[in-house]
C-alpha cells in the first residue's frame, strides 16, 4: 500500500484516479475486454483497494474516466510516487495494452504521453514495454500450444 497515513479519503481518491487511468488505457482502443478488467482489478487490489471496496472503486473510476477529457487529473498524484511505485502502475498499463497481443497507435501515444507526465525515462519505459510484451507473447504461444 502506498499510504502510510491513515487518511482514507486521500487514499480512496488516489486509487480511484489510478483506476480511471487504467480504465482509460483499456478503453482507448475502443475494445474494453474482460481480460483488461481483470488486470485492473488485480492491480487495484495490489495497490491497496480492499476486496469489499473493489466494485465501488471500479464503478467510481469508470464514472471519472467517462467524464474526463484529459489524463492530467489521473496522473497528478501518480507523478509524485516513488520510481518503483510508478513502475508498478506502468507495468499494469502495458499489461492492459498487450492483453490483446498488440498495441495500436492510440495506446502507444498514450504511453508516450504518460512517460513525460510521470517523469519516466524513455529507456525505462521501453524496457517495461518489452518485458510485458515478451511475457504476453510467451503466454499467447503457450495458449496456442495447449489449443493444439
Amino acid at each position: 500500500m502506498f499510504f502510510k497515513k491513515n487518511d482514507k479519503k486521500i487514499e480512496d481518491s488516489f486509487l480511484i484516479k489510478v483506476g480511471a487511468l487504467l480504465i482509460h488505457a483499456a478503453k482507448i482502443d475502443e475494445n474494453y475486454t474482460e481480460n483488461e478488467e481483470e488486470i485492473i482489478k488485480k492491480t487495484l487490489l495490489e495497490l491497496g483497494v480492499k476486496n469489499e471496496n473493489l466494485s465501488s472503486t471500479i464503478k467510481e473510476a469508470k464514472i471519472i474516466e467517462e467524464n474526463s477529457n484529459q489524463i492530467l487529473e489521473f496522473t497528478r498524484e501518480v507523478k509524485n510516487l516513488s520510481e518503483n511505485e510508478k513502475i508498478k502502475i506502468i507495468e499494469a498499463l502495458w499489461a492492459i495494452i498487450y492483453s490483446n497481443k498488440d498495441a495500436d497507435l492510440y495506446e502507444t501515444n498514450l504511453m508516450r504521453r504518460l512517460a513525460g507526465l510521470l517523469y519516466i525515462d524513455s529507456k525505462v519505459m521501453g524496457d517495461i514495454k518489452n518485458k510485458i510484451k515478451n511475457e504476453n507473447l510467451k503466454w499467447h504461444i503457450l495458449l496456442m500450444i495447449i489449443a493444439l
